[in-house]
């Protein structure tokens, strides 16, 4: 009688948790579904190809290991790739690897005796939640975020995310508005709530020119393996002014397959933009396709009471007193407030 291919993957998976850190397992080991099991062939289904690339690349060992301690000597995987995760209407499209390509020789790359790469910012090891630069200010915070009808629906998903990050419907949530309007404040509120209550979390901010940045130093230097595996060891991702991709196709493509693949981990990505999905122009449609998955809120210019308020706000964090009439006549007559009264 032929043994069940989820038996054959779990007694796998007790040799492969093993022989890899935490991190590891549960971001490359965890997401993988058996699906059949004939004989010495185990054919498992992965997220996508550059998932089946990196185990190729970097866990042949591990993998070869556990299949032949279970299936034998013999034993050989075949994979079966989502190369379009489907939708409502549309099931996912999967291409298979046959067995025969399995196991192929890994290429691991050289790094110095600290475990990193000499040419290349990203880590070998895993991100350590308590250490890693989360480059958060933490000055930004639900308390000092001024609600208001201009913002309330954003603000309440953020504490909602900020609760439960990657569990919630509001996967990814893309905040837009113009500027000054609290997109950037907001969003970093989150981060830092996070790592507050959420300890054990990896959160990151990063804006737009900075990944981009990095994907550029990465590919111009052979590096895209770290710089991909570097972003995938996040539990929180923000992107602030997602628009500026535009036209970036190869790193439109990159931000691709970390979307996805921290999304399928249950990862939480949020994201800024000056528009809604809908408007944004110079964007492959499979991934504005992605950003329109879980919750858009708009953060609009503050009325009259609510920028009376941000002033307030301001000058008690400050410890300075303004006479209400003071700050009433300059909010009705248009005078700026300061960025950082907002907190962009």
């Amino acid at each position: 009688m032929p043994v069940e291919a989820a038996t054959v993957w779990n007694d796998c998976l007790d040799i492969i948790k093993a022989s890899v850190d935490e991190q590891s397992f549960n971001t490359w080991f965890k997401p993988i579904t058996p699906l059949r099991n004939e004989g010495e062939v185990l054919t498992i289904q992965v997220p996508s190809q550059f998932f089946y690339e990196w185990l190729e690349e970097h866990y042949v060992p591990v993998l070869k290991k556990a299949v032949h301690q279970i299936l034998g000597a013999n034993g050989r995987l075949e994979y079966s790739v989502i190369v379009d995760s489907g939708n409502h209407n549309n099931p996912p499209v999967l291409v298979n690897y046959p067995n025969g390509n399995g196991f192929k020789k890994s290429n691991a790359q050289t790094v110095n005796g600290n475990g990193h790469d000499e040419y290349s910012p990203f880590s070998f090891k895993a991100l350590n939640p308590q250490t890693v630069n989360s480059r958060l200010n933490p000055n930004y915070s639900f308390d000092n975020f001024v609600e208001g009808d201009c913002n309330r629906l954003a603000r309440s998903a953020g504490v909602a995310v900020a609760k439960k990050p990657g569990t919630t419907s509001f996967n990814p949530l893309m905040l837009y508005g113009g500027v000054g309007v609290g997109k950037t404040h907001l969003v970093q509120a989150i981060g830092n709530e996070i790592k507050k209550n959420l300890p054990s979390k990896i959160v990151l901010y990063v804006d737009q020119n900075d990944f981009t940045s990095q994907f550029l130093n990465a590919l111009q230097n052979h590096k895209m393996q770290e710089f991909q595996n570097f972003y995938l060891q996040v539990d929180l991702l923000i992107l602030d002014d997602v628009q500026f991709l535009a036209g970036r196709e190869k790193t439109q493509e990159i931000f691709f397959h970390i979307f996805n693949q921290l999304h399928q981990s249950g990862k939480q990505i949020i994201m800024t933009s000056d528009c809604p999905p809908r408007d944004l122009k110079g964007f492959q449609e499979r991934l504005l396709s992605r950003f329109k998955w879980g919750l858009t809120a708009d953060l609009q210019e503050p009325d009259f009471e609510t920028k009376l308020a941000i002033i307030h706000n301001k000058m008690q964090s400050d410890g300075i007193e303004i006479p209400t009439e003071v700050a009433e006549y300059a909010t009705s007559v248009g005078i700026s407030i300061p960025s950082d009264c907002i907190l962009l």
